[in-house]
This record gives C-alpha cells, structure tokens and sequence, in this order.
C-alpha cells in the first residue's frame, strides 16, 4: 500500500489525509452503541492453534500439525531486535545487497543516476522506476527475469534536484511518469552478488503510456468508450502498481491501486457522480500534474477515463513484444495484490484486497480449466466474482456478484462499479484489506488488515457501516491484524469457509487489554500496520509492515518498518529484518534454488531528510530492491 507523501497547498500530506480532506465523510451517530468484541489475549493462541488443526485436517493429509511441529525450531535465525538506523539489519550470519534502485540504467545508452538532478524525462525511461512494491521472478533456460512494480514516486524527492520538489515543466512530467508502472529487469549473480543486466532482450519499461488490451465483461461497454478509444477495447498505461501475483502458466499480475489520485479536472465546478466519489475521484488530484501533457486525466474533457483504470493486468515477462491486458473481470477496486491458487479441478482462484478503510475482500474463480502445457491465456477473462462476509461466529461465506444480487445493470457494471456491488450484498467493511496470501501446505488463506482510524467511527465511502466485530475486532485500529480463513472441505470454490485471527497487532509495552495485541504480540516482536505477506515453500509466514515508524508514544519501541516470520501452526512470530528510516518494507521473492531472498524498500525517507539509503552520506534516498544469503550459502525459507 502507498503510505508515502504528496504535495497539497505546498505540505506533505498522506494519500488518506488528502482523501480525507478532499472527499469527507460523516461520522456515524451510534458510535456509543458500538462494543468492542476483542479475543482476550490469555485465550488467543489456543483458539488459533484449534484453527489451525482443523484447517490441516480438512486439507489433504489429515496429520495434526500440532504434534507434528510442536516442538520443533522452524525458523532457524536469531531474531534481531527493533531499530531506528538507517541501513537494513538482518540476522547474525545473513547479509544483504542491492539488485536494482530507482535510476539505476537499464540499457548501455542509459546515463548513471545524477544525485544533483534526479535525472531527466529521457534518463528515467531508459533506468528501473520508483518506489518498488511487489515482484516475481521468472525464468527461461538460465536466466532470471524479475518483474517489479513501481508503485509511485515521491514529488519533493524525484522532482528535488533541478525541479525544485514538484513538476513545473513538461519534462518534469515525463519523468515522474516514467519512473511509474512495472519494469522487467533480467538480473545474474557474479561473485555472489545479483545485478541488472543491461541490454537484456528481456528488459521492459511498462508506464502509464504503455498501450493495452481492456478483456473481460468492461470490454466494449458504454464506460469504457473514450474519444480516443470509441470501441472501448484499449486503453493508455498502468500507474500507482502496488502488489503482484503470478500466474501457474508464468504470467504476472500487476495491481492498480491508487489509481484516483492522478486525475483532475480544468473546471472546478465539474458534476463528479456518486461512483466517481467512491473511488476518490474528483477536481484535484495529488499533484503530479499529468494533466498538463495528457489530457486524458481531464475527467471535465475525458469523463470515461477513470473508469478504464483500477484493474489488475495481466503481462508476459518473457515476450517483450506482448501486449498487456487489463483484466475487468477480477473487478475494479484498489487492488492490493493477487493471490492465485488452483482448485482440485483446475479452476484458477484469485483472491484479492481493496487496501481503503471499510472495503472488501474479494474471490474470483475463473470459467475455464488449467491445462499444463496448455492455451491458458484467457483464464481470466471470463469467470465469477465474489465478495467476502465475516459473521462473528467465525464462519464465512462468498457472496457472487452478479446483476440480480447487486441490482446493476449488466456484469460488465459489476465490474467497473465493484465496490458498490459489494456494498448491495453487504459485504462485511474491512480494516484495509491489503497482500492475501495462501499457504502452500494447506488449504488456509491470510489477508493482513492494516489498520483502520474510522472502525466503529465513520462509514466507508459508500456509506456502509464499520461496526466493531468480527475480523475486525477494534475502534479506531492504529495497530492492524491478519485475518486468515479455511474453505470448508480444504476446497477454495467452497462458498463458506471458517476464520479467525492469526495476529492482532499492537504494543504489549504500553498498552494493556486490546491494543498491547494478541498473545503472540510480546514486547520482542511487537510491530504494527502488516501489509505484504508471503509463505514460503516450507508454509511460513513471511510479514511486512508499512506503519507509524516515529517509535514513540503508542509506537515507542517499534522503530522502523520490519520484516518478521510467522509459524502458522505455532503462532510464534519473529523479527527477521528492519528496513531503514521512513521506508515501507514490501515486494518479496526467492530465486530458483531457494538461496536468495529479493526484498522490496519503498520509499526510505519520505517525509524529507532522514535516510540516505541505500548509499549513505549526503546522497539522494532511492527505493531499491535488495537481496538477502546466508553467510553458509544455506536456503531461506
């Protein structure tokens, strides 16, 4: 999720803050009414190792994890303690370096990043973009090619050399677009050390002008049609890419989230429907000024032009001449990430999270079949799309969303107007629904709710209450928690499944009753806001946090954003890595022999002047792709 700073009325400014200030909602007036219904952290854990068991059991196998594993030491580190230095600390006997950074040229003719400039429109199109979130690795033969999502860029800092902290000139724009979207890097290890390789035909910038396919039920409907694109079957660019999936046939998915936040409109008084609303849609945008070179983010010029963003789509890292495709039928929301897992029958599954406060969850199950080997290019263009309900009780079920439940009028509208779909089959409101993850030993799903400063106060957009209850089991949730589900019978097109909570975050150190957190929350793992989330191929749970860093006051001791594994059967989490200052930790991967650990830090010194990461002194702060050994050459995870 984008936790960094844009530029409003010349202050930093969170992307929820601008919303919150442009897009205001009332508070709900049965606030007093509402009851915490918080796990009391003595009896937490032994309902979640129940959990567990039951999930294993409904899975193939049939063996009790929990004797299995009981006593057995399934992380194999020394967990390093909370910090607040500017540089990546990991365990004793593991190191790090640096694959790829913001500027880093991907081709010969690219210059090398220019500290005092920040680069150029040119520069940037030729070099590895911004603010990398989620990422896969593929391979062909020998050679490994990592696709990354550059979720955003950081006015004051890419615009902070010659631009003066925001884009004044078109060439201004030209750059931060390009530092925008998806880059393909092929990347070698020599002398134990990963690198981009230059001139690789496997390299690939996909930006926000980079032409695409529109599939799915949207194809061809009236919202979709724009004076560029009458037939509605194209459209111009991905942007503000934050999580990933892949796919079994070695595709990757890319995740439009903030998609909102790049139109506007040259008039003010401009009629900005209901569903626009929704979607923070409006007259102002965050400040990157796309609009002054591309008039299609003019929503009084190009009212359509929302509509055709806030899809996942679908690339093929390994032809460069592919055409990417945006997936309509997996719904238009803020899409975190995408979690593709396959059905005993070879349906393909995806479930997905809408990262605002008070959205959803969502399940799509694809028409057609895997076949290994096979055509399996239009998987996901056809299928049906669900929208998840919690009921306290610890039961579940997948609502589908179709015309006759929802009341829209056709599914293509379902799947451009999906969180209103949602909101008709009252879909249960989540504490930002961010990375879902699946484990790979048993059929048990975990999606991180990063916080939530509305539960039990405001509704969401659309209106819809945020009662406290259920997964999310706190007002005013400063701290987060990870929900996790099992589909009954182990089988992921099972339409009911039971929940619970793996971790409820917080501070043990300060707080007392709900907010010191859920009992495997100790004073030596504590964290706050989770957000990537990744197993492993032994079923571990990998978690990233991107919070409140200022390690003070309710967040004293915390320090910087982190990285922590999870025993899934156990409960026992431990800290495995900290990021440096003000940097969000997300994006991981494993190369191919299980060796290296490729690790994502966003955004480090967002708010100005704090970090120089990755190269110290007085240099300009880059996101950068990192990867983690063991010293011993050992596997991890």
């Amino acid at each position: 999720m984008q936790e960094g700073r844009i530029r409003d009325a010349q202050e930093e400014i969170s992307p929820d803050e601008f919303d919150d200030i442009h897009h205001p909602r009332h508070g709900e007036t049965d606030f007093e009414k509402l009851v915490e219904k918080m796990m009391s952290r003595r009896g937490f854990l032994g309902r979640g190792a129940a959990f567990a068991a039951a999930a294993f059991v409904m899975s193939a196998g049939g063996v009790d994890p929990l004797s299995a594993f009981a006593n057995a030491n399934r992380f194999g580190f020394e967990a390093v303690p909370a910090g607040t230095r500017d540089t990546i600390t990991v365990p004793k006997g593991y190191s790090w370096h640096v694959v790829a950074r913001w500027g880093d040229p991907m081709w010969s003719k690219g210059p090398e990043f220019d500290h005092a400039t920040r680069g150029t429109g040119a520069s940037q199109e030729l070099a590895f973009g911004d603010n990398n979130d989620g990422m896969s690795l593929f391979h062909t033969g020998d050679r490994n090619v990592l696709a990354v999502n550059n979720e955003y860029t950081n006015i004051g800092i890419i615009h902070g050399g010659v631009g003066g902290g925001k884009p004044a000139t078109a060439d201004d724009v030209r750059k931060n677009k390009a530092a925008h979207g998806v880059s393909v890097v092929e990347i070698d290890q020599k002398n134990g050390k990963w690198s981009i390789v230059k001139d690789s035909p496997y390299n690939r910038k996909i930006t926000p002008d980079t032409p695409m396919e529109i599939t799915g039920p949207a194809r061809g409907h009236a919202l979709m049609k724009t004076a560029a694109d009458p037939e509605g079957v194209r459209s111009l660019g991905t942007w503000n890419n934050c999580g990933n999936g892949a796919t079994p046939w070695g595709t990757y998915l890319t995740c439009e989230e903030n998609f909102h936040g790049y139109f506007s409109s040259s008039d003010p008084e401009v009629k900005v429907s209901p569903e626009f609303r929704r979607y923070g849609v409006g007259p102002k945008n965050w400040g990157y000024r796309w609009e002054m070179t591309d008039e299609r983010f003019d929503i009084a010029k190009h009212p359509n032009e929302p509509n055709r963003a806030g899809y996942i789509v679908e690339i093929d890292p390994l032809d460069p001449e592919s055409t990417p495709k945006k997936r309509t039928a997996l719904g238009r929301f803020k899409h975190e990430n995408a979690e593709v897992v396959l059905a005993a029958n070879g349906q393909v599954v995806v479930y997905m999270g809408d990262d605002e406060r008070g959205e959803f969850i969502y399940r799509f199950v694809s028409e057609g079949r895997y076949a290994e080997g096979g055509d399996n290019s239009n998987l996901l263009e056809t299928g049906k799309l669900y929208a998840a309900k919690f009921a306290d009780n610890g039961r579940g079920e997948w609502v589908e969303l179709t015309p006759e439940s929802t009341g829209l009028a056709s599914q293509a509208e379902v799947c451009v107007h999906t969180r209103v779909a949602a909101s008709a089959v009252k879909a249960t409101t989540m504490d930002r629904a961010e990375w879902v993850a699946a484990n790979p030993k048993k059929a048990e799903v975990y999606c991180c709710l990063t916080n939530n400063k509305n539960r039990g106060v405001k509704p969401n957009k659309g209106g819809d209450p945020t009662p406290v209850g259920g997964p999310n089991p706190r007002a005013n949730n400063r701290y987060g928690q990870i929900v996790r589900w099992a589909p009954d019978g182990g089988d992921h097109l099972s339409n009911a499944f039971s929940w619970d909570l793996y971790v409820v975050a917080g501070n043990p150190a300060v707080h007392k009753g709900a907010n010191a957190g859920s009992a495997n929350v100790t004073p030596d793992n504590m964290f706050n806001s989770p957000d990537g989330l990744a197993f492993d191929r032994n079923g571990m749970l990998w978690i990233q946090t991107d919070g409140n860093y200022k390690n003070a006051k309710g967040f004293a001791g915390q320090g910087n954003n982190q990285m922590l594994v999870g025993d899934p059967v156990t409960g026992e989490i431990r800290r495995f890595m900290v990021g440096p200052r003000q940097c969000e930790v997300t994006g991981l991967e494993w190369s191919a022999d299980g060796r290296t650990m490729f690790v994502g830090i966003q955004h480090p010194g967002e708010r100005g002047g704090d970090s120089h990461f990755p190269g110290g002194g007085d240099t300009t702060p880059r996101s950068a792709v990192i990867a983690v050994t063991r010293d011993d050459g050992g596997v991890i995870g």
